[in-house]
């Protein structure tokens, strides 16, 4: 059976490297995207080149009806999905929780949590054996700062990555019986755009002596391990937060 994987936000960063090492792995991708159809259409170009099989969909994984929209292009172009991995995320310019507003909270749980619900309900409805699917996995995309807090940064996002970390556990356990793993990864400081989102382009670099390797991380390493989640080598793998975050 073809594996078929949907990468939520997977334009740039983490997403777009899990999407190309999963298209090298044989997987048949959906590099979902929200408003960076070049960069989707370019990951999609080179899967396609080196022989494998990848179509780029644009959805707003806040938005419940374009997550509709989403699975059901998937279903019709590449066939029963068999991997889920919810990356889509985002945050905003660095703030202390004294300056947050309601509107950027609802921005970011938004995307970060409700729309890696909606995600994971239609991939269960479609992979769980008690739906008649024939399995699969789902990769929740959290961060260390779930562990950490985020202070004088990003509390709030932080917060939402807290609250991936509990969905994780408790998804993993309500479908563990119906042929469905759901593990997380939690990343440190990977060097990605998002750092220029939050105001803060050199981020990594400026706080990378913190870690106990020394170093910030590379996409590709996420990736790898997000890869390694999804595959039989975990079989008996799930309800895991697995931090990629060279020791801090």
């Amino acid at each position: 059976m073809t594996q078929v994987m949907i990468v939520t936000g997977a334009s740039r960063g983490i997403g777009a490297a899990t999407a190309r090492l999963a298209g090298e792995r044989g997987y048949a991708v959906c590099v979902n995207y929200v408003r960076n159809q070049e960069a989707a259409d370019t990951i999609v170009s080179d899967i396609n080149g080196q022989g494998g099989r990848a179509i780029a969909v644009p959805a707003d994984v806040a938005s419940e009806a374009e997550v509709a929209r989403l699975f059901e292009t998937v279903d019709k172009e590449l066939g029963p999905l068999t991997a889920l991995v919810n990356n889509a995320g985002i945050l905003e310019p660095q703030s202390r929780v004294e300056q947050v507003t309601a509107e950027r909270l609802n921005r970011i749980f938004a995307t970060n949590i409700t729309g890696s619900f909606l995600c994971a309900r239609e991939a269960v409805r479609r992979m769980s054996t008690k739906h008649d699917g024939k399995g699969g996995g789902i990769v929740n995309l959290s961060s260390i700062a779930a562990r950490l807090g985020g202070p004088n940064e990003y509390v709030d996002y932080a917060a939402s990555k807290g609250a991936i970390d509990s969905f994780t556990i408790g998804l993993a356990k309500e479908v563990a019986d119906e042929g469905i793993r759901v593990n997380a990864v939690r990343p440190g400081l990977i060097y990605t755009d998002i750092h220029s989102s939050g105001g803060d382009p050199g981020r990594v670099d400026r706080l990378k002596n913190a870690i106990p390797m020394k170093r910030g991380g590379d996409p590709v390493e996420v990736a790898n391990a997000i890869l390694w989640l999804l595959s039989g080598d975990s079989s008996y793998t799930t309800a895991t937060l697995l931090d990629v975050s060279g020791g801090r």
